[in-house]
């Protein structure tokens, strides 16, 4: 081998170390932040007993956190792209931390409701900020499917080990340890940072559209807080009604307001991709799926089955075992075929859960009740990578931050709705016992079914020749904001060295 060729061979290696180091560090940053969203699941029993919380309040130390989640990633990812992702990502860390030392110390459920908010303005800078970091360093279609297999895998994989660390710490600790474990992480994860990852920013910066947030605000918020009060209210209270006609007037305000703006929040030009369209309700289906399913599952292990919480969370490990070992799989699939395989048997998967979950009692063997979590362990593992990267791989490499946003606002939407829907389905039986615990569960099984369903046919409609063609129009629409790359931008070159908008250069 000449000289050249080491040292080309040399840099190579250099670069693959270097964005390697980057995918893991993501990887730490963002595990804390999706954990974080299943963890608290099983310390619920045991934040109502310390606390004396009340069926709301223990909905709304789930909700508020997944609330601002949902509300703020879109501004999060575009503020990201316009002042620096890796400045953004620090930040994030940091007010993530502070937020987990306010949840562990919180003398009363109103402070903890209002740390988990915080928890949760932190949480937006770094979940897809994270994304679109892996997205600009993996500039290798093949490789980024890849990359962004494993940060699915990650993704899915807190989602399910969540209740099992949550369960071990709350009954080996205490409920506070399950958010005073972030905080060392998140220092190293800032440290790490700071010190590994480069700066990145889109070439072309985007202005604050201050009239899209509050109409994003006003519309998850009511709709949340109308689903979860409804069960004390009724859906035909005034402040009900009201929140209903908010969320209504600023979906209008929405559509009628965002394609007006230079800059706005929403960038509605996307959704003109059905693959892209399809990806952002595929992540509020399988999340909402998932965490109805979650909710009311670690309710029937501990409250119906009279469970200990750590017993809890070890029943569900074959949901992060399967998670683990299939997201890899699930991204290689999706770099050798598309998204159309790993999209289906997750689908399918969802679908045969909560059917099989119609049958559970009080009494039904655990080695009937395991294989239902090896299912949800089959989806989990096998939704997150394609759904990732159909959202992020067809745009313009300037719109990484928003498109992944987009993507994880569906997720943390979805992720609130679920918890919603069935903490208002389920709460009001859960002190009359077991029995009517289970029968008013099956409605969110059905509904778990149905998502599984509507999954299978989003699958089939964002996969074909015509879905294609609407995203290529959709690309042609932002070549102006990729002026090197033109129409191109959905299939990056390969790169040695990182440039201002992390592409990289020839």
């Amino acid at each position: 081998m000449t000289p050249a060729h080491r040292f080309s061979a040399a840099t190579r290696d250099a670069d693959r170390r270097r964005q390697l180091l980057v995918l893991a560090i993501c990887c730490a940053g963002v595990i804390v932040v999706v954990m974080d969203i299943s963890v608290v699941n099983v310390a619920l029993p045991a934040v109502r007993d310390d606390l004396d919380a009340s069926a709301a309040g223990l909905q709304w130390t789930v909700d508020a956190y997944t609330l601002v989640l949902a509300a703020f990633l879109v501004v999060a990812g575009s503020t990201a792209d316009r002042f620096g992702r890796r400045r953004v990502f620090v930040l994030g860390l940091v007010v993530f931390g502070l937020g987990s030392l306010g949840c562990g110390l919180a003398p009363g459920i109103g402070w903890l409701i209002a740390a988990r908010a915080l928890q949760a303005v932190g949480g937006t800078m770094l979940n897809p900020v994270a994304m679109a970091i892996v997205a600009n360093t993996f500039t290798e279609p093949a490789e980024r499917a890849r990359a962004i297999g494993v940060f699915g895998s990650m993704t899915g994989l807190s989602l399910a080990l969540g209740p099992v660390i949550g369960g071990l710490l709350v009954d080996s600790v205490g409920w506070r340890a399950v958010f005073l474990v972030n905080v060392p992480i998140v220092i190293a994860a800032a440290v790490c940072s700071a010190l590994f990852i480069p700066e990145s920013r889109a070439a072309r910066a985007r202005r604050f559209d201050p009239v899209g947030q509050v109409l994003v605000v006003l519309l998850l918020g009511c709709v949340v807080y109308a689903v979860i009060e409804s069960r004390s209210l009724g859906w035909d209270s005034a402040l009900i009604l009201a929140l209903v006609a908010t969320a209504l007037v600023s979906a209008a305000g929405i559509v009628l307001y965002e394609p007006r703006c230079a800059d706005p929040l929403l960038e509605l030009r996307l959704f003109r991709s059905v693959p892209f369209s399809a990806a952002i309700l595929m992540a509020l289906f399988a999340l909402c799926g998932f965490q109805a399913f979650l909710f009311v599952t670690t309710l029937y292990l501990q409250n119906v089955r009279g469970m200990p919480a750590s017993t809890a969370g070890l029943c569900l490990v074959p949901i992060g075992a399967l998670v683990l070992v299939l997201s890899p799989v699930s991204g290689r699939l999706v770099g050798a075929g598309g998204p159309r395989t790993p999209l289906l048997t997750a689908g399918a998967a969802l679908t045969a859960a909560g059917v099989a979950s119609l049958w559970l009692t009080p009494r039904t063997p655990l080695h009937f009740v395991l294989p239902v979590y090896v299912l949800i362990g089959i989806f989990l593992g096998m939704v997150n990578p394609p759904v990732t990267d159909t959202a992020v791989s067809g745009m313009p490499r300037s719109m990484a931050g928003v498109a992944g946003s987009l993507a994880s606002a569906g997720r943390q939407t979805g992720t609130t709705l679920g918890v919603a829907i069935a903490g208002v389905v389920v709460g009001p039986a859960l002190p009359r016992g077991g029995p009517a615990f289970l029968e008013a569960a099956q409605i969110v099984w059905w509904m778990v079914s149905g998502v599984g369903a509507g999954l299978v046919l989003l699958a089939l409609l964002s996969t074909g020749t015509w879905a294609e063609s609407t995203a290529a129009r959709t690309r042609a629409l932002f070549s102006e904001l990729d002026p090197k790359s033109g129409t191109a931008a959905a299939t990056p070159r390969r790169t040695t060295s990182p440039t201002r908008d992390g592409a990289g250069t020839e």
